[in-house]
């Protein structure tokens, strides 16, 4: 039978320096995204509080010129605010929103085409507001006339239940 040897791992003691501690209590933090642990200096005897998250990888988003760069929620934010100014939806849903398409493309678990963030965000903007929808595909479609449009209202129309008459 083989002996399974533990190893502890040591904080640096933030007033002495000293890497002797102990775990006094652990617990959940930031609805379960984290581990509180109150420690206690075996020097020292100061406690302190440290916290273990779990260290997310970068994801990154392939242009259509092909350059590579970090998904940035706070661009994706503003395009969709800028989609749905002036239509009273909630800072909330626009970040719910946001949060949802970069969790879609988290799941894929490899970069991303551009075009692919882009399609998620009409999607939930479909689902959101559909002027807010047409607003953000002609940006991002770049839609040149009234034509574009009128073909994209169209198209809004087929996959949109009708409304009932009373």
């Amino acid at each position: 039978m083989s002996a399974v040897v533990a190893r502890l791992e040591h904080m640096k003691c933030p007033f002495c320096a000293t890497d002797e501690d102990r775990v006094i209590d652990s617990r959940l933090a930031d609805d379960g995204a984290a581990i509180r642990r109150r420690r206690e200096c075996g020097n020292c005897s100061q406690r302190y509080t440290t916290y273990e998250r779990v260290e997310e990888t970068a994801l990154f988003v392939v242009k259509r010129s092909g350059d590579r760069e970090p998904f940035d929620r706070e661009k994706l934010l503003r395009g969709v605010r800028a989609a749905v100014k002036n239509r009273g939806a909630e800072e909330e849903t626009l970040t719910a929103l946001v949060l949802s398409v970069e969790e879609a493309m988290r799941v894929l678990n490899r970069d991303v085409q551009s075009e692919e963030v882009g399609l998620a965000t009409l999607e939930a903007l479909r689902g959101l507001d559909e002027v807010a929808f047409l607003r953000f595909a002609s940006v991002y479609r770049g839609y040149d006339d009234a034509q574009d449009f009128a073909r994209e209202i169209r198209n809004l129309e087929k996959t949109t239940a009708p409304k009932s008459r009373r």
